[in-house]
């Protein structure tokens, strides 16, 4: 491998038996690190004082590792929706809207009611491209629904259970619903906007506890309880949705 790519801030490979691998240096990497997730796929990580040969060489040490942890990516991007002109998807205030244009470029105008998709009239609407675009448009209608919907949800249960709070902050978070802060800010993920009504409400009740109780301890739940029901069977019910799969 040529050390020109010591320069280089990425680079993708293909791997026989693996596929495509990105190698992507990184400034907050501390040490090699590979990762396979899906709709992402395979990526190693690099130091900035790691050349991207010795990354390339672990990619083949970890070859069983990497293959295992594919099968586990691949059963999970078998549950991802694929969006096509036959789709009837809608979020809470807006349907999506495919369309094809004469440009090569895609690009997404959300309206008071439609979530209007235009891609490359000569590609398919299933190639990955255009389902990642896809998938992003509908990520930034979320966004804009829930900077509109949560604060307003937020402050409707704060006033009703007597809670106080700080500000509401819209996070694009990868592994957390919602969190608060130990000033009180409460932090809430725009992918709240996908779970049901329930859940959603459930999220908001949980962080607005953590503002009197700021653990998991046997107060807290008790707390949440009593507002909410029976927070621990609605816990249970979140742990079945993904963030980032849907």
């Amino acid at each position: 491998m040529s050390s020109s790519f010591l320069r280089l801030s990425s680079v993708n490979l293909h791997i026989d038996g693996i596929g495509k691998v990105l190698i992507e240096r990184s400034d907050k990497a501390k040490r090699l690190t590979i990762s396979v997730r899906p709709l992402k796929g395979i990526r190693v990580a690099v130091p900035p004082h790691v050349s991207f040969e010795k990354a390339e060489q672990l990619i083949y040490t970890k070859t069983d590792w990497i293959k295992e942890h594919q099968a586990l990516m691949q059963k999970h991007e078998a549950k991802v929706t694929v969006y096509d002109h036959s789709s009837d998807f809608r979020t809470r205030s807006h349907t999506l809207r495919l369309l094809t244009h004469a440009q090569y470029t895609m690009r997404c105008v959300i309206d008071k009611e439609y979530i209007n998709v235009f891609y490359p009239a000569h590609k398919d609407v299933r190639d990955i491209d255009v389902q990642k675009f896809i998938r992003k448009s509908i990520e930034e209608t979320y966004r804009k629904e829930a900077k509109q919907y949560l604060p307003e949800r937020v402050a409707y249960f704060a006033d009703k259970f007597g809670f106080e709070y700080q500000n509401v902050f819209i996070k694009n978070a990868k592994s957390r619903w919602g969190s608060c802060s130990f000033t009180n800010n409460i932090n809430l993920n725009l992918h709240l906007m996908r779970l049901p009504d329930s859940l959603c409400d459930y999220v908001i009740l949980h962080e607005l506890a953590h503002t009197v109780e700021k653990n998991h301890g046997p107060g807290f739940w008790s707390l949440l309880d009593s507002i909410c029901g029976n927070a621990r069977s609605l816990d249970k019910k979140l742990k079945a949705y993904r963030i980032t799969i849907y």
